[in-house]
């Protein structure tokens, strides 16, 4: 099974504070432990670093600390899909057909990942946001 993991489980599971941390702390765990095949959008990588180093939490996590979380969490074990063009103005096509403005293109991006990988599930605490794009795809949208 392949698994694509949204920066809002990614964001959670790394953060103890965080409302859904033990949920998706548990997805995180299975996929250490290659229970399945995970994945990360490339996007996913800098979206992860802002919202580490922004997120409204005392002490709040150092540029440092939000680096070496993305290397030991990620970088060793997940897949990292990257987009080329065609695939950035494919989800610029999408986002006009489909009406996405605002921050949702973001999520189309993220979402294209999963398609691109051929992703079986896309893991993500925006089931609602992300289920806009999937109508047609094979793509599972789960929550954690």
């Amino acid at each position: 099974m392949k698994i694509l993991f949204d920066t809002s489980v990614l964001v959670s599971a790394m953060l103890e504070q965080h409302s859904e941390h033990e949920s998706s702390f548990k997805w995180l765990v299975k996929a250490h432990d290659k229970e399945f095949h995970w994945m990360v959008c490339a996007h996913s990588l800098l979206e992860l670093y802002a919202v580490l180093t922004s997120y409204p939490i005392k002490p709040a996590v150092a540029p440092g600390t939000a680096r070496r979380l993305i290397q030991e969490n990620i970088k060793k074990s997940a897949e990292i899909i990257e987009l080329n063009v065609e695939d950035y103005f494919g989800v610029i096509n999408t986002s006009v057909s489909g009406g996405f403005t605002g921050g949702a293109v973001y999520n189309a991006l993220i979402f294209q990942a999963a398609v691109k990988s051929g992703a079986d599930k896309l893991l993500t605490l925006n089931t609602s946001d992300f289920s806009r794009f999937s109508n047609q795809e094979k793509t599972e949208i789960v929550h954690p």
